[in-house]
């Protein structure tokens, strides 16, 4: 099996309304497509991330909480590359978000941070 690259990424949001303002409005993420499924009372909102990556956003009544800390088995968190990370940490603390002090990856070299999104799904931005 040869595996190409990732296709998408899938996260269940707690409030919709939130979470799509969070992910398009402070992320800047392009809205590819929106579906409201009555049968599921559920919304899957498909989110482009430079032009090609995809997050889909799905809301579900009632969804349970997931585990953040300590850390569990599962999805640990969501990185985005950004050109200029002081830009991007000063945009998003001017739109009221969080972010932790940037860090300098020992192996990598590179600069990185965390911030949440309004579930407390870890993001991460990682310099080029």
């Amino acid at each position: 099996m040869k595996l190409n690259q990732i296709h998408h990424v899938a996260v269940i949001c707690s409030d919709y309304t939130i979470s799509k303002a969070f992910y398009t409005e402070i992320l800047g993420l392009e809205i590819v497509n929106e579906v409201y499924r009555e049968e599921r009372d559920s919304y899957k909102l498909d989110l482009a991330v430079g032009g090609r990556y995809r997050i889909e956003l799905f809301s579900f009544p009632n969804p349970p909480e997931r585990l953040n800390r300590p850390e569990a088995r599962g999805l640990r968190h969501l990185a985005f590359e950004v050109d200029d990370i002081q830009e991007s940490v000063q945009e998003l603390e001017g739109k009221g978000v969080q972010v932790e002090l940037v860090r300098i990856d020992p192996v990598t070299g590179k600069a990185y941070t965390f911030f949440m999104d309004p579930d407390g799904l870890p993001l991460e931005l990682v310099e080029k």
